[in-house]
């Protein structure tokens, strides 16, 4: 028996999707405005994942200059046919939906094929009919004029594979299991016992998130609603249950015939959440061909057994050495760094950031590379080698929410003078936490983040000294910060607005989960 705890890939990984190959699973994330996009796990036993890389790992094929926050990549689809495998997102901020392929999933995938202004909306999916057909769904206004927020429908296309274009008539074929349903979204459809399958999230993101499901004998409909909807939803669980805002699934069999689902869900802390949406898993059941998720229970579960042999990986690394010349796939940048922002060549064994003009209250490319928070009790550290040349010029360690809502601790020049400084900056408005003259030479810096509370600490020698306490983290939250996305922690540099040739180097970075 394997055991599989839940959420199964913790932190900052949205909108799931899973294929099977063979005993081969692979599970997709959105992504927004973080670089590289749309990271790509491996499992043999979906318990145990790995990245393998992520899928968008080109300024050509991931252009998102200028992108908010929590716009760039929604939702992406992967799913796998004769030898190929296909994702399939949005970049709502550059070029609409377009699909990459691949016959190795670790990479380079293709270029994007753009499918044009015929494929309107946003979350689209492909699906593989048994006569070889490939169709698109997705979800878009309602054609015949919105007449509130979230007025949606999912509609079908088919796709000509070798033009990458659709083609033929496209069909609504479901609006919701609701009456004046809002943001019917996230459709994937399915074949089973001679009935199509529509599955979707309706209710919006948040607390009135859901799994709903129809079906049809054609894959043009008409569909039936499921009498049974919503399939899977925490709705009904109130605002303090552990888990809440659950929705956006994706179904995906075993070898044995063992059905499952993927979603997204959030677990708040003190009532606040800073993880943004996890990627969660549930068994699935077939009853008068309409799936049950969870039987018995009715909603997700922390632990849950499956049948099978448990495939061990190691675990995610958790402190970050640069010795080579390529960043663990963990790593994470805003937008599209620019040529040279950082390298591992110029000096062995650090990282060396630039300090460009752009800093981290802009929606632009600031020199910054983290990795997504995972928990609500951790601790960072990294080692920064910096010296401030100019006023402005600053570097350290930063926990983001967005560009407007992030917490920055490091070294910064002001009046020609280096101070050590813990800056909160909310809606855009930096706060100084804690300011103090900044020691010489190499410092570490760390965090140690407990539920909503934050220390922040410094090392030139042998101890740790605390320089902030108590700090409220809660300003990072989605219910705050607003927006699609979790928080992540990393390393930053700028020289806030002013022309610099100067550099900052880190010896390495840490995260770690540490015990309540």
């Amino acid at each position: 028996m394997i055991t599989i705890s839940n959420p199964i890939l913790s932190g900052f990984y949205p909108d799931p999707s899973i294929c099977r190959v063979g005993d081969d699973f692979y599970l997709v994330n959105s992504s927004f405005a973080y670089f590289p996009g749309v990271p790509i796990f491996h499992s043999k036993d979906m318990a145990h994942w790995e990245q393998i890389g992520n899928i968008l790992d080109r300024n050509s094929q991931l252009p998102l200059k200028g992108c908010g926050h929590s716009q760039g990549i929604f939702a992406p689809t992967i799913r796998y046919f004769n030898g190929t495998f296909y994702m399939i997102t949005t970049n709502v901020s550059g070029g609409g939906n377009f699909i990459v392929t691949t016959k190795n999933p670790k990479g380079p995938w293709s270029e994007p094929y753009f499918l044009g202004e015929d494929a309107t909306g946003i979350d689209p999916s492909l699906f593989f009919d048994e006569d070889g057909s490939c169709y698109y769904v997705g979800t878009r206004p309602n054609p015949k004029g919105v007449r509130y927020n979230g007025d949606w429908e999912i509609w079908v296309s088919k796709l000509d594979l070798q033009t990458m274009k659709l083609t033929g008539e496209n069909h609504k074929i479901w609006k919701g299991a609701l009456n004046n349903v809002i943001w019917p979204e996230g459709p994937h459809l399915y074949q089973k016992n001679g009935y199509y399958y529509v599955m979707i999230a309706e209710g919006g993101t948040g607390p009135n998130h859901s799994i709903t499901v129809a079906r049809s004998k054609e894959v043009m409909g008409t569909y039936e609603n499921n009498p049974n909807n919503p399939i899977l939803t925490h709705r009904h669980l109130g605002s303090n249950y552990p888990i809440i805002y659950v929705g956006h699934g994706d179904l995906v069999d075993d070898e044995k015939g063992n059905w499952y689902m993927i979603m997204l869900a959030s677990r708040p802390c003190e009532g606040f959440t800073n993880l943004g949406r996890e990627t969660f898993l549930a068994k699935v059941i077939w009853e008068n061909n309409w799936p049950v998720v969870n039987p018995g229970i009715g909603k997700l579960e922390e632990k849950l057994m499956l049948q099978g042999e448990a495939f061990y990986k190691l675990p995610r690394q958790s402190t970050y050495h640069f010795m080579n010349q390529k960043l663990d796939d963990a790593f994470v940048m805003l937008r599209n760094p620019e040529e040279g922002m950082y390298n591992m060549a110029e000096r062995e064994g650090y990282l060396r950031m630039r300090l460009y003009k752009d800093n981290l209250k802009k929606a632009a490319n600031p020199a910054y590379i983290g990795v997504r928070q995972q928990g609500y009790y951790y601790q960072s550290d990294t080692l920064l080698d910096f010296t401030a040349n100019q006023d402005g010029e600053e570097a350290g360690i930063a926990v983001l929410q967005s560009n407007l809502y992030h917490i920055r601790f490091g070294k910064i020049m002001e009046h020609k003078e280096e101070w050590l400084i813990v800056a909160l900056c909310e809606n855009g408005t930096d706060t100084i936490i804690s300011k103090q003259k900044a020691p010489r030479g190499k410092l570490e810096l760390r965090i140690i983040n407990r539920g909503q509370k934050a220390d922040f600490y410094y090392r030139v020698k042998e101890e740790f000294l605390p320089i902030a306490s108590g700090v409220d983290m809660y300003k990072l939250s989605t219910e705050v910060a607003g927006g699609f996305t979790g928080c992540t922690i990393g390393m930053y540099a700028s020289s806030n607005g002013w022309e610099s040739v100067n550099y900052a180097d880190f010896g390495w970075f840490s995260y770690e989960t540490i015990k309540i």
